[in-house]
């Protein structure tokens, strides 16, 4: 079963073409994970899973539906951590996720969330007070307190110390064995290698190579994941130059 279809989807911001005809598919139950340099279009790609930017062109629809016109019911469906996301300074940790909890018609315990997220010793804190991994940790806990089928994460632990970093590997895990889909954009090619089942590789606006880690890696020639997305970027803005000559 597909969760997500993407057909040579089109987004430019005034002269730039930001997303410039990239399509792909994710299945039900699939990490995929989105990787590239900054501006190459892995951003603008997920605002337009999740509703919050219209193509200019190409179809996007998850779990069926087109986002750009059926944000709200896939709102129930979908569970979004987005890089720039903030809450109010005064919410108390412990009262977003009852807020988020409460926006849902089935949503997960939002105690039993909050406890297998750590949340715990900061539950009565406001998130203004709270450090960039404590509100890292909170608004991946209130992507998922919804219950959702998919969920988008956008740099999942920035911010993160490295053991806290290592426990969301293993919540990631978890979702997986649970059958959630999730779609990760990520700078740390370690953690794609070790959470995606497949990876699309961004290069100016559009896909250079999709397969899963270990098929990049051999498509490359490289030692490790990093070598190999580093390589195939290179190659397409090599491309990207040639035929704007």
């Amino acid at each position: 079963m597909t969760a997500i279809e993407v057909k040579d989807l089109h987004k430019r911001y005034g002269g730039t073409r930001a997303v410039d005809g990239v399509s792909f598919t994710v299945a039900a139950g699939e990490t995929f994970g989105l990787v590239g340099r900054n501006g190459a279009g892995k951003t603008t790609t997920v605002e337009c899973l999740v509703g919050l930017r219209r193509p200019d062109g190409g179809t996007v629809r998850v779990l069926g539906l087109d986002p750009a016109r059926r944000r709200r019911e896939l709102a129930q469906r979908v569970g979004v951590q987005l890089q720039e996301s903030q809450l109010p300074d005064r919410l108390r940790v412990a009262e977003a996720l009852r807020l988020y909890a409460g926006l849902h018609r089935a949503p997960a315990d939002w105690r039993s969330v909050m406890e297998r997220w750590g949340l715990e010793p900061v539950r009565n804190r406001s998130f203004g007070d709270l450090s960039g991994g404590w509100k890292q940790r909170l608004q991946l806990a209130l992507a998922l307190v919804g219950a959702p089928e998919v969920v988008v994460l956008d740099e999942l632990t920035t911010g993160l110390d490295p053991v806290a970093r290592r426990d969301t590997w293993e919540l990631i895990g978890d979702l997986k064995a649970s059958g959630t889909t999730v779609v990760l954009v990520s700078h740390h090619l370690d953690e794609t290698e070790a959470l995606c089942d497949r990876v699309a590789v961004f290069a100016a606006g559009r896909i250079a190579a999709l397969g899963g880690p270990a098929e990049l890696v051999e498509r490359t020639g490289s030692g490790s994941l990093e070598q190999a997305c580093f390589a195939l970027m290179e190659q397409a803005r090599a491309a990207a130059r040639e035929d704007a000559r």
